[in-house]
């Protein structure tokens, strides 16, 4: 049978491998802590799901929805991005609704770019910018960002060559993997850099509300003008425990909204109605259960945080997203510390590589299991000889 080279050629998906391994483990009577994949592991919130079951039940729902999204969802997006950042979007034109944002990148780089073209990627980042670009037939340029500078771009330091054939330029925070956050005035110089190169940027801010010790993270679109030149994406998946729901959005420049819905309305039918109205109520509220949640990834990251460095594997302490960003032994490549905590602790990381070449020396460790699970781990990390 005929398969396309383009998944051929696609790399295999490295957090799919890893769940295979550890079914096979599983198998094998291992006591296995996963804390690779960053899903969090706290219920949905009640409210939400009493909206879902009421809205289930109305058989008007049960209809295709608007391609665009429902106008009650979109409506509170805009809301939502009114009261939190001061950002007035138009419903209509500004906003449109993902079945989750990861879907929505990955239709947004096949509505912006031709085969050929060139799209600035961050390294490390996460893997699915680069697939996206992989799918479309573009040519991926990574920017590097390394501790030392925050792992904030210096977009100074793009090659004149590449600023001259890129068309898209990504940005993620608070970062996944790295977990770093940063001010308005990384987004200020970046849509400057993409104005004055005539590029689109596109931030993914799927963590925007799991946030620590009083940082709120800032939306590129609070730079003036930023809707001329950018777009942002968001997810309810991580701030309200939706991750299974595959509920999201897309904000910004109107013609970059309307080349994806054009898209997507030759793909797909939009996500159905109850999950809409679900996250429309969520949208609304007053964020009190996100508070919630984060004062308990926070607990678990200063237990955690506190035990690797004990250990010898430094981690900048977070202020945002699901993660930490770990320095592994330096007798090890990223991959081959994963292997063994995995085959000698049962304990599942992800390789730094997996984002990039610049995560190569890091793992990702997902704060993805309770404070019980957390002390489960250190107790078998102090077990371990970290000498290959």
């Amino acid at each position: 049978m005929h398969v396309s080279d383009k998944v051929k050629n696609l790399p295999p998906y490295l957090f799919s491998e890893f769940q295979r391994k550890k079914k096979g483990l599983q198998a094998q009577g291992v006591d296995v802590i996963d804390l690779g994949i960053g899903a969090p592991d706290l219920p949905t919130p009640e409210f939400i799901i009493d909206t879902l079951v009421k809205e289930v039940s109305v058989s008007t729902n049960h209809r295709y929805s608007n391609y665009d999204g429902i106008q009650e969802f979109k409506l509170a997006v805009a809301a939502y991005y009114e009261n939190h950042y001061g950002v007035a979007l138009d419903p209509d034109t500004e906003v449109l609704a993902l079945i989750g944002s990861k879907e929505g990148i990955a239709n947004m780089v096949q509505a912006v770019i031709n085969p050929g073209d060139t799209v600035l990627v961050p390294d490390p980042g996460y893997p699915v910018y680069r697939t996206a670009v992989h799918l479309a037939g573009g040519e991926t340029e990574y920017v590097s960002l390394d501790q030392q500078n925050g792992y904030i771009p210096q977009l100074e330091n793009v090659s004149k060559s590449t600023r001259d054939k890129a068309k898209l330029l990504f940005l993620n925070y608070p970062s996944n993997p790295t977990s770093a956050t940063v001010d308005i005035n990384v987004f200020l110089k970046a849509i400057t850099f993409v104005e004055k190169n005539n590029m689109l940027l596109a931030h993914d801010a799927a963590y925007d509300l799991v946030t620590f010790a009083g940082y709120q993270a800032p939306s590129v679109l609070q730079v003036p003008g930023a809707k001329e030149h950018a777009i942002e994406f968001g997810s309810l998946s991580k701030s309200f425990n939706m991750t299974g729901w595959r509920i999201g959005y897309v904000v910004g420049n109107k013609q970059i909204i309307q080349a994806i819905a054009t898209l997507k309305s030759n793909i797909d039918t939009c996500q159905f109605i109850p999950v809409q109205k679900a996250a429309a109520v969520a949208l609304r509220s007053d964020l009190f259960t996100v508070k919630q949640n984060n004062e308990v990834f926070q607990k678990r990251m200063e237990v955690l945080h506190h035990a690797l460095e004990e250990l010898g594997m430094h981690a900048e302490k977070p202020r945002g997203s699901i993660f930490l960003w770990a320095k592994i032994p330096s007798d090890f490549t990223s991959i081959a510390f994963a292997d063994f905590l995995l085959e000698k602790a049962g304990i599942i990381v992800t390789p730094g590589n997996a984002f990039g070449p610049s995560g190569e020396g890091f793992v990702r460790i997902a704060l993805s299991v309770t404070i019980e699970r957390i002390n489960e781990v250190i107790r078998r990390l102090r077990k371990l000889d970290f000498r290959s």
